[in-house]
């Protein structure tokens, strides 16, 4: 069932690019904000009819939106998936609430519940990848009732971050782009100028090479120029940053906060990311009991556009 039955935005609008019919663009208004996302069931004859088909929700990272699980929507919903990927908030066709406080970890778990919940689910798979990824994560901590199981990709845990900032100059110096987006107006203007040449980059100059066509590219450049969306976006690192003080602070006076994860969880990681070393990994288990690690040693920070089958193919296995 939809979010809100019967609001279903054209699939002929700027981010659809001819894309297939079964990918319905539906829009859900949950914790204030309204998520545009895209949603693609399985073959009713390939299911029960009698239960709702199991959910995967797919949350994407900076700069993308929901076509960052382009690779992977048909194959999980060929798998007897019904699956969902949101522009999460700030982003492309959502809701851009103003202010730093409305990227607060808090409020991007609350979008999650409220899709799901929306969605007629009380429990959902999630994948996450980046920034989608860090969601994901803090979901798992805050609200485990609400999962099955956790697909994390080149997204480090929270606390193992942390840790690892403390010890890792090198780490510290890969995560210079987080710090660069305290600064107000100046990143915005500097990712939007040549027609955000600088997005491009980002994706073309870091991945693979072929993993992202020029077209692909146009279509991130796209979604990323929507009115209000680049300020969003930076306001996630503005959020995370001023969250990640204020834990510094109750871990002073004794009153951190318990992260351990003890949902069934995997994290895919591409070795080849520039941003986040594979130190990163060590110690995994201290706060996730029972992870499933899979290293793809080719594979650049967008792991699931370098080597989509393979990264389908994992989540086919573990989501099962």
């Amino acid at each position: 069932m939809s979010a809100n039955p019967g609001e279903r935005p054209s699939s002929t609008a700027p981010d659809a690019g001819g894309d297939p019919e079964e990918w319905r663009h539906e829009t859900a208004h949950v914790n204030g904000v309204s998520l545009h996302y895209v949603r693609v069931d399985p073959d009713p004859a390939t299911v029960d009819g009698a239960t709702e088909p199991p959910l995967v929700v797919c949350l994407h990272g900076f700069p993308e939106f929901w076509y960052a699980w382009r690779h992977q929507l048909s194959p999980l919903a060929d798998a007897g998936f019904r699956v969902v990927a949101p522009d999460m908030r700030g982003y492309n066709r959502s809701s851009k609430p103003a202010g730093v406080a409305s990227y607060r970890p808090g409020e991007l778990v609350g979008d999650v519940r409220g899709l799901v919940e929306g969605l007629g689910y009380a429990r959902t798979h999630l994948v996450g990848h980046d920034w989608g990824g860090l969601v994901a994560w803090e979901v798992a901590i805050r609200e485990p009732d609400l999962l099955d199981r956790l697909v994390v990709l080149n997204a480090p845990h929270p606390e193992r971050y942390r840790q690892t900032l403390r010890q890792s100059p090198r780490q510290v110096l890969r995560s210079w782009y987080a710090v660069a987006a305290q600064v107000p107006w100046l990143p915005e203007r500097l990712l939007r100028a040549n027609d955000l040449a600088a997005v491009g980059r980002m994706l073309s100059d870091t991945a693979r090479p072929g993993a992202f066509s020029e077209t692909e590219i146009e279509r991130y450049k796209r979604a990323m120029a929507t009115e209000g969306t680049m300020t969003a976006a930076l306001n996630y690192y503005r959020a995370q940053f001023r969250e990640g003080v204020g834990r510094e602070l109750r871990a002073l006076v004794g009153r951190d906060r318990d992260t351990t994860v003890r949902v069934p969880t995997m994290v895919v990681w591409g070795e080849q990311d520039r941003a986040l070393g594979t130190e990163l990994l060590d110690g995994f288990e201290d706060f996730v009991p029972g992870l499933r690690v899979e290293r793809l040693p080719e594979a650049s920070h967008w792991v699931q556009a370098d080597e989509p089958d393979r990264v389908t193919d994992l989540l086919l296995d573990f989501l099962d």
